[in-house]
């Protein structure tokens, strides 16, 4: 009887995750493209930072930046460490070739390519005596970089989990970017942040009423209205706040807000919380759509409607709503995500975005369209954004480029399924009609 009841007060997540996962093999394409890939990592990591590393050289590692007083820092031997992170992650690539197990997976190639990292950062520490890394500043422009593609992602996770294909969050991200750069700049930075928001959300309107009613092919839509947000915004800059920047084109910049107590812990509060309010927000955002997905009764329908629209409809959900709802409010996050841009510049510009909706879309299919997986994936991507800037001061031989391909090529590796099968919901970009 105990058990029993005990095997009732288990959720469906809990009995998915503890149960299902544990029994499902891992595929060999997994099995071999991960092991494989991490014995290579190892390899690279002793060549490259063993092998020929700066061998009359230490690294430091500095949290923080060097006119900042009472700095912590720390000096390790490069080439060592380079040596133990080389060997480990290639212990971890035989283990997971001898002995795959589909629950440690995250925690294995998290494992390997956080020792990669360590390994590169104090290559890069050592590359003369007057080099070092930054590694919370290094980290803070990781965390700024990932913001617009964390919010894009989020939208995504909003309407794909309601089975609305969003290819348009770039058009959307556009169109909340000049929206805020406008209001911004005549009624202040709340007004603009809302107004982006409500942007987004117009798009995301459009989205949802040529593919949920009308039912236009949903990429096919996603890609016109990209196009249309960037020839509507590009004409409304030359118009009018070109011509006129002073008065239409100058939002005011946001100011980092330090959190008391929080924010004067070493290295966690300079990096976490003392930041600005569009990072506040983004951090709530990621709790309120991971528990809103999997911790309440909307949560469950999205995913009913995502998963099996019919069996949705039959027990009484309303399909149609719940996607208009979801894509709407994706659209709205979206629209925050390009108001990210605005007052981070100071001015609106001409395709501001730079692709950075495409980015968090392919974010999104790494994170296996999970809120935390596409977080994770996003933080990636910025932190090889961030990257850039370091190795073009402390490695300028090595083109800045080339840490920036890494996360893209992760991508194709994964959604070739060399590490892991990557499922879309199964309804997703299907119509609804109701019969």
């Amino acid at each position: 009887m105990t058990t029993t009841a005990q095997s009732s007060a288990q959720s469906p997540d809990e009995l998915t995750v503890e149960h299902v996962v544990a029994k499902v093999p891992v595929s060999r394409a997994q099995r071999l493209g991960a092991g494989l890939s991490l014995v290579a990592l190892g390899l690279v990591t002793i060549w490259r930072f063993g092998l020929n590393g700066h061998h009359d050289q230490d690294a430091t590692i500095r949290l923080g930046a060097l006119n900042t007083a009472h700095v912590p820092h720390f000096t390790v031997p490069a080439v060592p460490v380079a040596w133990i992170a080389g060997v480990v992650i290639i212990g971890l690539g035989v283990l997971w070739l001898v002995a795959p197990d589909r629950r440690w997976f995250g925690a294995v190639m998290g494992a390997g390519l956080g020792l990669f990292v360590v390994a590169l950062i104090c290559w890069l520490a050592s590359a003369n005596s007057f080099a070092f890394v930054d590694v919370v500043g290094l980290l803070t422009s990781s965390i700024n970089l990932a913001v617009p593609l964390i919010l894009g992602a989020l939208c995504g996770v909003m309407c794909e989990r309601s089975a609305v294909i969003n290819v348009a969050i770039e058009g959307q991200m556009l169109a909340g970017a000049w929206t805020a750069a406008l209001i911004g700049t005549l009624l202040g930075a709340t007004a603009g942040m809302a107004a982006g928001a409500f942007a987004g959300a117009l798009v995301g309107c459009l989205l949802a009423v040529f593919a949920i009613r009308y039912f236009v092919n949903q990429v096919v839509l996603g890609v016109v209205l990209n196009v249309f947000a960037a020839g509507l915004t590009g004409f409304f800059y030359d118009a009018f706040m070109q011509p006129h920047a002073a008065a239409l084109n100058e939002p005011p910049l946001l100011e980092n807000i330090k959190i008391p107590v929080l924010g004067d812990i070493p290295v966690i509060g300079p990096l976490f919380f003392d930041t600005t309010v569009i990072v506040y927000l983004t951090y709530i955002l990621i709790v309120a759509v991971d528990v809103w997905l999997f911790r309440t009764r909307w949560g469950l329908r999205t995913r009913a409607v995502g998963e099996h629209p019919k069996a949705a409809d039959t027990v009484g959900i309303n399909v149609i709503a719940m996607r208009y709802r979801n894509v709407i409010i994706g659209g709205a996050i979206a629209g925050l995500a390009g108001s990210f841009f605005i007052f981070q510049v100071g001015q609106f510009q001409k395709n501001i975005t730079s692709g950075q909706g495409f980015i968090a879309l392919a974010a999104l299919i790494f994170g296996r369209w999970s809120p935390r997986g596409a977080v994770a994936a996003a933080l990636l991507f910025g932190f090889a954004s961030a990257m850039q800037v370091t190795m073009s001061i402390n490695a300028p031989s090595i083109p800045s480029a080339f840490i920036a391909m890494l996360p893209y090529i992760a991508t194709i590796v994964a959604v070739a399924g060399l590490v892991g099968k990557v499922r879309a919901p199964a309804a997703d970009g299907e119509p609804y009609v109701k019969e």
